[in-house]
C-alpha cells in the first residue's frame, strides 16, 4: 500500500477491529515508520459525534496546552499578533486563549463551535497570514496529511501541533498502544519523528519537538528549540540561568488584559442587532 506521506511502499503491520465491527488493516511506511490504516471508509460513522466520549482529557489537555502555548508565544512570537486554532473542536481552546489576552480565532469544518461563537475564521476575515496556527490532536485524524498540512501553511508560516509519537518498538497488536483508539475509529495516521522530519523537509520548514507529543513546523529558524522546557545539556542550563538572573533584575512583565469583557460586549451587541 502507498504511504500517505512519502507515496512510497508501506508494509502490513497489524489487523484490528474498529468501531466494534470493521476489520481494518494497518500499514507501516518502509522509509519513515509512519503508520496508517487502509483507506478509511468508516469515517462518516466515526464522526457521527465529532468529539468522542473517550476524550475525557479534553478540558485538562486544553488548560495544559494553553499554558505551554502562552509560554511559546511570549518567548518566540509576536504576542500582539493574531492566531488561529485549526480544527478547534468546540472552541474551548480559542475561548481559553482569548481569556488570556491572545487574539485567537477558531475554525473547524466538522464540529460545532460552542465556546467561541462569533470568533470564527469566517466571521473575522484576516488579510495576510496569522502569527501562529495551532492544531492540537489533529494530525492523527488526517486522511491526507500532505494536502491538509499544505492548507495549514496557507494560513500561517508556523504550525504548533500535538500528536503522540509512535513507540520506538513498533506495536505488533492494536492493544500495544493506547493511541490507536480503535473504539472511536477516528485515529488513522500515526507519526514517527522520522516521518515528521520528512514532512518538514517536504514543506521546506524547520522542525522542533519535545520528542513526545508537542511539535512545531516553522518557516522561521530559532536559535533554541521553543519546545524544550526541561533542557538536559549543561550549556543550555547555563544559558537559561543567565536569562533567569536577568529577569530578576528587571520588573516582571505585566499580565495581558483578558479579552473576555470586550468579547462579551461584542457578542451582546451582535445579538442585539
Amino acid at each position: 500500500m502507498e504511504s500517505r506521506i512519502t507515496k512510497g511502499e508501506s508494509e502490513k503491520l497489524l489487523t484490528a477491529e474498529l468501531l466494534g465491527k470493521y476489520t481494518v488493516q494497518y500499514y507501516r511506511c518502509r522509509e519513515t515508520g509512519f503508520i496508517q490504516t487502509e483507506a478509511p471508509y468508516w469515517l462518516e460513522e466515526a464522526y457521527s459525534s465529532a468529539i468522542t466520549s473517550l476524550d475525557l482529557g479534553l478540558i485538562s489537555r486544553n488548560f495544559k496546552l494553553g499554558e505551554e502555548t502562552e509560554r511559546i508565544i511570549r518567548s518566540f512570537f509576536n504576542a500582539d499578533g493574531r492566531f488561529l486554532d485549526y480544527a478547534g473542536g468546540y472552541g474551548f481552546f480559542t475561548r481559553h486563549m482569548r481569556d488570556k489576552g491572545f487574539d485567537f480565532l477558531h475554525t473547524d469544518r466538522y464540529c460545532e463551535n460552542l465556546f467561541a461563537r462569533y470568533f470564527e475564521l469566517d466571521d473575522c476575515p484576516f488579510p495576510g497570514k496569522f502569527e501562529l496556527l495551532t492544531a492540537f490532536e489533529v494530525f492523527e485524524h488526517l486522511a491526507d496529511p500532505l494536502t491538509e498540512i499544505g492548507k495549514m501553511f496557507e494560513y500561517a508560516d508556523s504550525i504548533l501541533f500535538s500528536t503522540e509519537i509512535v513507540p520506538a518498538t513498533a506495536p505488533g497488536s492494536i492493544d500495544d498502544w493506547w493511541y490507536f483508539a480503535p473504539e472511536t475509529g477516528q485515529h488513522i495516521s500515526f507519526y514517527t519523528l522520522k516521518s515528521l522530519e520528512y514532512l518538514a523537509e517536504k514543506f521546506q520548514c524547520n522542525f522542533y519537538t519535545n520528542g513526545i507529543t508537542l511539535h512545531l513546523f516553522s518557516k522561521r529558524a530559532f536559535n533554541d528549540n521553543p519546545l524544550m522546557v526541561a533542557p538536559v545539556r549543561e550549556k543550555f542550563l547555563l544559558r537559561k540561568l543567565r536569562k533567569w538572573v536577568k529577569k530578576l533584575e528587571a520588573p516582571p512583565p505585566l499580565p495581558r488584559q483578558s479579552l473576555l469583557e470586550r468579547d462579551w460586549a461584542f457578542v451582546k451587541n451582535h445579538l442585539k442587532n
